[in-house]
């Protein structure tokens, strides 16, 4: 699969590079104006025996080749049980599990990128474990245990390792012949330790990610379809933060929120959606030392993008984004085209 864009926005590449979310993120963003290329991706699977299969995906950037994910997966445990292990995208909340060429707008929602990064959580080393009972709704129980490695909400210098767990529930009803529901909800914690979250500072405590979930797929026929998707995450993270430069140590406790909503409506080879993302909406507690922090005004984006499928195997994305999200008074209005093209044979989505 190449993944490639054009990038244009009304602020210049330093800017962009600073465009950070203060009280969530100092990492700017990464996309320069201009020609980028997000990477070339290398999937590949095969059965190890009646009783395994193997997959492996793995992305070509312009700095080098990343092992995403490499994991095997059981095919044949009793009673709808199911083994995951290696290094994996985790099953907590929707878009964390999908790669990036799946998404329906070319970058990860606000929420994501506020709380675990512009590629979400990321491949984690470690396993899962699943259990689809017989139950009158599809209804798939998981808990999974990770190394813990995600620079935002975890960091790989924790004291111990593994150090990241997460717990989830899918669910699938259809409601109506043509209509399906899915939804559930999920959680993701452990310890942290990283310097992402305050500018030159180092932040050590405990983080607790909630999440939850709904998906609603209408498809009267094969080339039609209308998609509502929508996600909440809570944040609740506390310990300290110490200053890099001068190594003052003080308290940071947060309890903040994020949400998202989006529609996709396809006919024949086009789609048009829209987007609409939101940073502490009900939940905006950032303090130090036990004293609120005013960060500046609530971080929002909103989305529209138009894209023409020439067929499977290839997607054409414009989208266009208004963003305020760098709190500093500041709008980024940004463009951005795509173009996708993938080759082989490749397995289809989940729902």
């Amino acid at each position: 699969l190449l993944d490639t864009f054009v990038h244009t926005s009304s602020r210049s590449n330093e800017e962009l590079e600073e465009q950070g979310i203060p009280g969530f993120t100092s990492n700017g963003l990464e996309h320069r104006k201009g020609f980028n290329l997000r990477a070339a991706e290398l999937s590949i699977f095969a059965p190890v025996d009646p009783y395994l299969n193997l997959y492996a995906n793995l992305p070509i950037t312009e700095d080098g080749v990343e092992l995403e994910e490499a994991y095997v997966v059981t095919t044949d445990l009793p009673e709808g049980f199911q083994i995951k292990g290696g290094k994996f995208k985790s099953n907590f909340s929707r878009l964390n599990a999908q790669h990036p060429h799946a998404w329906d707008f070319f970058d990860i929602a606000l929420p994501y990128r506020a709380f675990l990064g512009a590629e979400g959580l990321g491949g984690e080393k470690g396993i899962q474990f699943s259990w689809l009972p017989a139950l009158p709704i599809y209804t798939q129980f998981g808990a999974e245990v990770l190394q813990g490695e995600n620079d935002l909400l975890f960091g790989a210098d924790a004291k111990s390792s593994p150090h990241a767990f997460s717990l989830f529930v899918k669910c699938s009803v259809d409601t109506t012949d043509n209509s399906t529901l899915y939804f559930g909800p999920s959680v993701l914690f452990g310890e942290t330790r990283n310097g992402n979250i305050v500018a030159d500072a180092e932040f050590d405590g405990d983080s607790a990610l909630y999440g939850m979930e709904a998906v609603w797929k209408w498809k009267p026929r094969s080339r039609q379809g209308l998609t509502l998707q929508g996600e909440y995450l809570y944040l609740d993270q506390h310990g300290d933060l110490t200053d890099t430069a001068t190594s003052v140590v003080e308290s940071l406790r947060r309890g903040q929120d994020g949400v998202y909503i989006q529609g996709i409506y396809r006919f024949d080879r086009w789609g048009v959606g829209a987007r609409y993302e939101v940073l502490e909406l009900l939940a905006d507690r950032f303090k130090q030392s036990g004293d609120e922090q005013n960060l500046g005004d609530r971080p929002w984006r909103a989305t529209a993008a138009i894209e023409f499928n020439p067929s499977e195997f290839s997607r054409i994305r414009l989208q266009y984004n208004h963003d305020e999200s760098g709190r500093d008074g500041q709008d980024n209005d940004e463009a951005i085209l795509q173009f996708m093209f993938g080759i082989g044979a490749h397995s289809a989505h989940a729902f």
